[in-house]
């Protein structure tokens, strides 16, 4: 009984913690906390709050304290503490406020404890679902673009060996082999100054040098930019709909409640159509062989 009496009131407490974890209110300050932490960081890049040096100092264990109080009370909030750390942006967050603990004294950590501070911005992508959904999406994005960065390659060294073989008297500084040509092509690639420093040059030689120059911006800025984007949308759409299925909201949501039902009533035809055969299977008891002939007896209520 006393046992039990100890864990109501820290059950109580739990249930509380929960609520302000969840609390709309709570994560908006929070996410101003951030933001005031990102401000801070970047006054500290100006002269001219130099004057304001201690109170910055104030502001930045303010800050700390209450990333650290945050972090207790999600971490308080969850009805076993291995959960907390099987979701790996609780993971990031712990690693980012137990770094930020470093204080920021003149010793030799100063510069260390200032870059850790850098990445406490990088919370709010673990506090925003949708900043999440699309760093999710870029990660899980990279290995299906790999193949489209060696394609892209590809194209790269073929128009470089071209262009070093019949530019390369042109301008030796742009087309001279082809490791320079494709630096070249990827300024082209860019739309940076392309024209005037890459194109009228050469085409001032090879008045038919545009179309060497359009073919390749045809496929690197139109396909494989558009291809890599599609990558990207797909990755994103699958996340979305996984999001959909965690949360049991939105389209995804529907669909798959809408074919677990379709499957339970599957279940139960299949259930009722095997006791309906087996009420018409007649039994043992009215079955008899006369004659060497297999005769159903006629059964009476």
């Amino acid at each position: 009984m006393s046992g039990g009496g100890k864990q109501a009131p820290f059950a109580a407490w739990q249930d509380r913690f929960e609520k302000l974890r969840s609390n709309k209110i709570f994560e908006t300050v929070v996410i101003s906390i951030i933001v005031l932490s990102a401000l801070m960081i970047g006054a500290r890049t100006y002269d001219e709050v130099s004057s304001f040096e201690q109170w910055l100092m104030y502001l930045d264990v303010a800050v700390t304290v209450f990333f650290l109080v945050e972090l207790l009370i999600r971490m308080a909030a969850e009805r076993n503490l291995i959960n907390f750390f099987k979701k790996g942006w609780n993971v990031f967050d712990f690693l980012i406020v137990t770094a930020s603990l470093i204080p920021m004294d003149e010793s030799e950590m100063v510069l260390l404890a200032r870059l850790l501070r850098i990445f406490r911005v990088l919370r709010l992508v673990s506090m925003i679902p949708e900043l999440r959904l699309l760093l999710v999406a870029l990660v899980k994005s990279i290995p299906r673009m790999g193949y489209v960065v060696l394609l892209m390659f590809i194209i790269f060294y073929i128009y470089g060996a071209i262009g070093s073989f019949l530019f390369h008297n042109v301008n030796e500084d742009l087309w001279g082999n082809i490791a320079l040509a494709m630096l070249t092509l990827f300024q082209v690639a860019t739309f940076e100054s392309w024209a005037t420093a890459v194109l009228y040059p050469v085409m001032d030689v090879y008045p038919y040098a545009w179309i060497y120059f359009l073919t390749f911006i045809f496929l690197n800025a139109f396909v494989f930019l558009n291809m890599m984007i599609g990558i990207v949308l797909d990755v994103m759409q699958k996340e979305s709909a996984l999001i959909d299925l965690e949360s049991g909201e939105g389209e995804a949501a529907e669909l798959q409640g809408l074919r677990t039902d379709v499957r339970e009533l599957r279940d139960q035809l299949n259930r009722m159509e095997a006791v309906l055969t087996q009420s018409h299977v007649p039994s043992a008891s009215t079955q008899s062989d006369v004659g060497g002939k297999h005769i159903d007896k006629p059964t009476t209520d």
